[in-house]
C-alpha cells in the first residue's frame, strides 16, 4: 500500500464573471478553443479518440509549465452537466514522469450572491517517490488559465 505521504489532494477556488455553464462548456465541449484564451499557457488541445464532450474521450494538451513545453494525454473520466463538472485523468505525458496518478476535476457553481461563478479545482495525485514536490504550481497554472478563460468568455463583443 502506498504511503500517505505519496498521495494527496489539493484544491483551489477561482471567482469568475462567466456563468457556470459557459465555463463548463469551454472545458468540456470546446477544449480545443482554450488555447485562444491563454496561448502563453496552453498551445493546443487535440482530439485523439472519441467525441468532444463525451466520457471516454481521449485528448492531448500542449502547454507550457514552469517555462517548459509539455504534453498531457488525458481521458475524460466524468462529465456531469447538471453540476458543471468534468474530470480528466492523465494517461500519458509529462505529469506521469513524476506522478503515478494525476486526476484533475473542475466544477463551476453559481456564486451565492450576484452573477458569476466559483470554479473549484481538485487535483488528486500519487507521487512516484518522496523527492517529488506536491503539484502546487500545476494547481496555480489551472487557476491562472481559468482567469484567462473567464476574461475571454466575458469580453464585450
Amino acid at each position: 500500500m502506498a504511503s500517505s505521504a505519496l498521495t494527496g489532494k489539493i484544491e483551489a477556488d477561482v471567482e469568475i464573471k462567466a456563468s457556470p455553464g459557459q465555463f463548463h462548456e469551454m472545458f468540456t465541449h470546446k477544449p480545443h478553443h482554450v488555447h485562444h484564451t491563454c496561448y502563453d499557457k496552453i498551445q493546443g488541445c487535440d482530439l485523439l479518440e472519441g467525441e468532444w464532450g463525451k466520457v471516454g474521450t481521449i485528448i492531448s494538451w500542449r502547454y507550457v509549465h514552469d517555462g517548459k513545453a509539455k504534453v498531457s494525454k488525458q481521458l475524460v473520466e466524468a462529465i456531469d452537466p447538471s453540476k458543471n463538472l468534468t474530470t480528466f485523468r492523465e494517461i500519458e505525458g509529462d505529469q506521469l514522469k513524476e506522478y503515478k496518478r494525476f486526476v484533475a476535476t473542475l466544477q463551476a457553481s453559481p456564486k451565492n450572491k450576484g452573477s458569476g461563478s466559483i470554479v473549484h479545482w481538485t487535483v488528486e495525485y500519487e507521487k512516484l517517490h518522496h523527492g517529488i514536490a506536491h503539484p502546487d504550481t500545476l494547481l496555480q497554472f489551472l487557476v491562472d488559465a481559468s482567469k484567462d478563460i473567464d476574461a475571454h468568455l466575458t469580453q464585450p463583443n
